[in-house]
């Protein structure tokens, strides 16, 4: 999600790249258990195991916009390009 926010996004917050396409496949499996006939109130849901927070300084500027401090220093990467 975050390649997003390096072509010139704001932030993002969610799973990281390699878990994003990894959800898809657990996201296919899922699907093959309702057409087999699973019950559907059966199956766990899924969710990531981690998030990232990814903001572009550059496309906050742009904007007139000032990123608070404080969230800035949870950010898992910062574009500045």
């Amino acid at each position: 999600m975050s390649d997003y926010v390096r072509d010139g996004g704001l932030l993002s917050y969610g799973p990281p790249n390699e878990e994003f396409s990894a959800l898809y496949g657990r996201f296919v499996i899922q699907i093959q258990r309702v057409l087999r006939g699973v019950p559907v109130e059966t199956i766990p849901v899924e969710l990531p195991r981690r998030h990232n927070l990814c903001i572009n300084l550059k496309t906050a500027k742009r904007l007139g916009l000032t990123v608070p401090a404080t969230l800035l220093a949870r950010a898992d990467e910062l574009i500045e390009k």
